[in-house]
């Protein structure tokens, strides 16, 4: 397995740049998932890590060598697509062996790893099939297989599980993610889907717009988001947003909201008197209290979903939404008094969207 940089890469098209002077480490072994919405740049971004799409600028390597004018076949890396792109006219081993072929490979090597990568991913009994007598998660797994059979210092995912229906991508992201751990490939994971991105990756890289704009870990992006683009992006629901303007009296931090309701910031908020400022609260860090102990809120929308409820509440003149382990009997309409902790509280400033850091 080989490490991947990126150092100040820029894509352009025309006059138009997509990738602004982007710089990513991933180490060897680590699987890194790329996320943001569509258009944001990730997948032009693994292209070039490919070698299919060219470099305006800045390099990438590939262990120690820079690859921007190496071919894609001399890159040493393997890519599985959104579409699969197997060859319907071959069974499920010749797919798998193609590249090996290609390379004209011994044939008791070819039947040694394929047959290997079978076995890893359960495919033994469908060797003989077509791929169209294959469901979507098993073609899937072919595709991987014959990423496996190559044994490439790298391994690139585009988007491979957006084709497929929501129990069988539950189903698939798990599989790979015991496959990484099992072999300890150096991967880059393309997706749109933060729940993807959440459960598989080591480190996440969320884009927009052809920028990078937070790195970390999953759950040190999910708890501490540098700005409102990724506090809104991870988490479903996404995190409420309370906007307004900071007060200081006495000594005390609140929020004035547009309706005039005032909403106590921690004491060492990093505010002053009249800041535009946005306080972010996850869903499942609302709880229902007594009335004296809590803020008043009228429930909207009341949504099960089976292991929790969700529910909209009319809170501070917005909308918030909470999320409950409990089946509380709530209807539209009602009265209810919601409270948070403070430790659990998210300030951003309101102008430039930044997380604010209490000294």
């Amino acid at each position: 397995m080989a490490s991947v940089t990126i150092r100040n890469v820029e894509k352009v098209f025309g006059s138009i740049k997509v990738i602004h002077g982007v710089d990513i480490e991933v180490a060897e072994h680590e699987f890194v998932v790329l996320v943001g919405p569509s258009g944001c740049g990730k997948s032009t971004l693994l292209r070039m890590i490919a070698g299919l799409e060219t470099i305006s600028s800045g390099d990438i390597m590939i262990g120690e060598r820079v690859v921007n004018k190496v071919p894609a076949r001399d890159r040493d890396i393997a890519m599985v697509f959104q579409n699969y792109a197997l060859y319907p006219h071959m069974n499920i081993f010749d797919n798998m062996g193609f590249s090996l072929k290609l390379r004209k490979r011994p044939k008791s090597e070819i039947d040694r790893k394929v047959m290997e990568a079978a076995e890893t991913l359960n495919l033994r009994p469908y060797l003989q099939r077509s791929p169209a007598q294959l469901s979507g998660g098993q073609r899937q797994r072919v595709a991987m297989g014959r990423a496996l059979v190559r044994d490439a210092q790298v391994f690139l995912f585009d988007e491979p599980l957006s084709n497929l229906d929501a129990k069988l991508r539950v189903t698939m992201r798990t599989e790979i993610k015991a496959l990484h751990q099992r072999l300890k490939t150096t991967s880059v994971y393309v997706t749109h889907d933060q729940i993807e991105a959440m459960t598989m990756a080591d480190r996440i890289v969320v884009m927009r717009d052809g920028r990078v704009e937070q790195v970390g870990a999953p759950l040190e992006l999910y708890d501490r988001p540098g700005n409102l683009f990724v506090a809104d992006f991870l988490g479903s629901p996404s995190m409420n947003f309370i906007e307004g303007n900071a007060r200081r009296s006495d000594g005390a931090a609140l929020l004035e909201t547009a309706n005039g309701s005032q909403i106590p910031l921690p004491e060492n908020a990093p505010v002053v008197d009249g800041q535009p400022v946005v306080l972010g609260l996850r869903p499942e860090h609302l709880s229902l209290t007594d009335p004296e102990e809590g803020f008043a809120a009228t429930v909207k929308v009341v949504e099960p979903t089976g292991a929790n409820v969700e529910v909209f509440f009319d809170f501070a003149g917005q909308e918030v939404c909470a999320v409950f382990n409990e089946r509380y009997p709530l209807v539209a309409g009602q009265k209810m008094a919601i409270s948070w902790l403070p430790d659990k509280v998210h300030l951003f400033d309101g102008v430039s969207g930044q997380r604010l850091e209490s000294e």
